[in-house]
């Protein structure tokens, strides 16, 4: 039988676990377009950023492990966005197929929505190429909204981002 899955606010100790998960997609995934995995340094101020504009960033725990995150960010840094968010939400590799990216979202979409936000985003990065993000999206209520065709370049070729959008 499969530990139960706890989802809890972020830790500044999670950090390292964070980037050893985020690390796996950036080296060997087009779900991100960042080319170098960033350093639990990185992390940590990328948290403290988070939180100081009182959004969520939460982590999924099985046995006491970080087996995935979630958090929400602004969309765009213009004062006439400030309701909407954009997610990003990565399961540990060995742990995807779990429900666990589905579980972590779901409150993820009601915390932003006491928060005060009314539209959450999500740009997937190699569109259809991250089949298993385009459906957690869809499943939890997002409608495709635009590709931006070309837009990257990682692994020597032109990437497509999937932009999907949510009410709240």
């Amino acid at each position: 039988m499969a530990t139960e899955i706890q989802v809890r606010p972020v830790e500044t100790s999670d950090a390292e676990a964070i980037a050893e998960i985020y690390g796996h997609y950036v080296r060997s995934s087009t779900a991100t377009f960042e080319l170098e995995p960033p350093t639990v340094e990185e992390i940590r101020l990328r948290m403290k950023v988070i939180a100081e504009k009182g959004l969520p960033w939460l982590v999924a725990e099985q046995g006491g492990r970080v087996v995935g995150y979630a958090y929400a960010g602004p969309y765009r840094p213009r004062a006439a966005y400030r309701f909407t968010l954009e997610n990003s939400v990565y399961i540990h590799h060995e742990t995807a197929g779990q429900g666990i990216g589905r579980l972590l979202m779901e409150q993820l979409l009601e915390r932003c929505t006491e928060w005060g936000a009314r539209q959450m985003v999500a740009v997937i990065g190699g569109g259809d190429e991250n089949a298993a993000s385009v459906r957690l999206h869809e499943k939890l209520g997002f409608v495709r909204v635009g590709v931006l065709q070309g837009v990257g370049w990682k692994f020597d070729r032109a990437l497509d981002s999937l932009l999907m959008q949510r009410g709240l």
